[in-house]
């Protein structure tokens, strides 16, 4: 279908007037080549939306269903045909609607009422046999296909449901793509091909040629999931995490409580977080090189060096560790050399005292007798955690298998791990304040 780029969306969902099959079509096509067309849906359906409850026919309540299901409302759109007309436009989108919630047996009773109702007979087959390859139940799938005759089974939708029949059955792979490539060959932008031949390139390790499909089926409102989230974890894969975002959330914003998304959506967070942190990790790189580096590179007075040296301070990280306080009161140390002290660490944005409370935690753990609950929780597994993919991922790298390896490491240590991110290491620090544990220097 060619769609006119004056398509007029808020007319056509505002104004009085048919609205079936055709309008519907124009819709999808036209919010799918442009996204600014989709706003204008989105707003004009908002507008319907907000009408008095009289000014709203059972007619237009359909119309406003079927709309929302374009932009992925589907708790709103079911709300809606339900005060419609109960007509075959309202029953068909009713069985769309229960696909998609996989309510299947639902789905195939509303197709059923759909085409008594005068609904496309073909659609309404097609449609039924796309409930029945999900429900697994193939042999009443191939029966609906094998039902069809006539200009049907070159529709780039006859094309598509045979092909992905044939690959849930196990029929050979190079059929149900032919079958793809000239539903694609029909309809260009035909979301279920799309998918298929996506699916079936990135098996092959064709990735780019892939994620072209993946985003060519995107564009098709309402998108299926299975399409986000593959696309959303390539442009993950990709670092363009503002579009994996987008994927995922479009998936929420239909589904709710889909873990895989919500889950997905979490993790690229955390990745975007730990790009948007890489000034950060650099800086914690830099700053660990920094208080490495050994009192003996620097001059100082033979009083200062005695005393630093009887104190066991070998780094600046030990240095660090002491406050003045603590200097003033070893003997032989006076005003002279803390002051040669911090002219130094003035020198490197360094201070007397800013790692004191490491140094208290470490005479702590070293003083302290481990009770047998401590052991205990110590050698508990890292999974008991429950930390997120990305985190998971990190301990893997390092071989952390229990609570008692993974505080063995320090912030900054973690810090250097590939993928390891601020927003990961606030996740483990958190999930470690349940168990009344800390990394170490902590």
């Amino acid at each position: 279908m060619t769609i006119n780029a004056d398509f007029d969306v808020r007319q056509t969902v505002l104004a009085v007037g048919a609205f079936g099959p055709r309008e519907i079509d124009q819709l999808r096509d036209s919010v799918s080549r442009d996204a600014k067309k989709f706003e204008e849906l989105k707003e004009a359906v908002n507008e319907l939306k907000t009408k008095d409850e009289d000014e709203l026919s059972p007619a237009a309540r359909v119309k406003l269903g079927v709309c929302m299901f374009l932009v992925g409302n589907y708790d709103g759109a079911l709300e809606s045909l339900k005060k419609g007309d109960g007509g075959a436009l309202a029953q068909f989108y009713f069985a769309k609607l229960h696909f998609v919630r996989r309510e299947f047996d639902e789905a195939i009773k509303t197709y059923d009422a759909a085409q008594t109702a005068g609904y496309n007979s073909d659609d309404c087959v097609l449609g039924r046999a796309e409930v029945y390859r999900e429900a697994e139940k193939l042999d009443e799938s191939l029966r609906e296909l094998d039902s069809l005759q006539g200009a049907v089974e070159q529709t780039a939708e006859y094309l598509y449901q045979r092909g992905a029949t044939i690959n849930a059955i196990g029929g050979a792979p190079q059929e149900a793509i032919a079958l793809y490539e000239r539903a694609v060959a029909v309809d260009k932008d035909h979301p279920g091909a799309l998918f298929g031949l996506a699916l079936e390139n990135e098996r092959r390790g064709n990735d780019e040629e892939a994620f072209e499909l993946y985003q060519r089926a995107a564009r098709r409102f309402p998108a299926s999931v299975g399409v986000l989230i593959n696309l959303g974890i390539l442009y993950e894969d990709h670092e363009r995490y503002e579009l994996a975002q987008q994927c995922f959330q479009r998936v929420l914003d239909s589904y709710p409580t889909n873990a895989r998304a919500r889950l997905y959506l979490k993790d690229v967070q955390g990745s975007s977080d730990m790009r948007f942190d890489e000034d950060e990790v650099t800086r914690q790189h830099e700053l660990g090189l920094k208080l490495s580096q050994p009192i003996s590179d620097f001059e100082l007075s033979v009083r200062a060096r005695k005393c630093l040296s009887q104190m066991g301070v070998v780094t600046l990280r030990d240095l660090c560790k002491l406050t003045e306080q603590e200097l003033l009161a070893s003997k032989n140390f006076g005003e002279t050399s803390l002051d040669e002290i911090k002219r130094i660490l003035h020198e490197k944005n360094l201070k007397l005292g800013m790692f004191s409370a490491e140094k208290q935690r470490a005479d702590a753990v070293e003083t302290a007798q481990l009770s047998e609950e401590e052991k205990s929780v110590l050698a508990r597994p890292v999974s008991d955690l429950n930390l997120s993919v990305r985190a998971r991922k990190c301990m893997n790298r390092l071989n952390i298998q229990t609570l008692g390896e993974l505080v063995s490491r320090s912030a900054d240590e973690l810090l250097e791990i590939k993928n390891f991110g601020v927003t990961s290491l606030k996740e483990i620090r958190e999930k470690l304040e349940n168990f009344n544990i800390r990394l170490k220097g902590e």
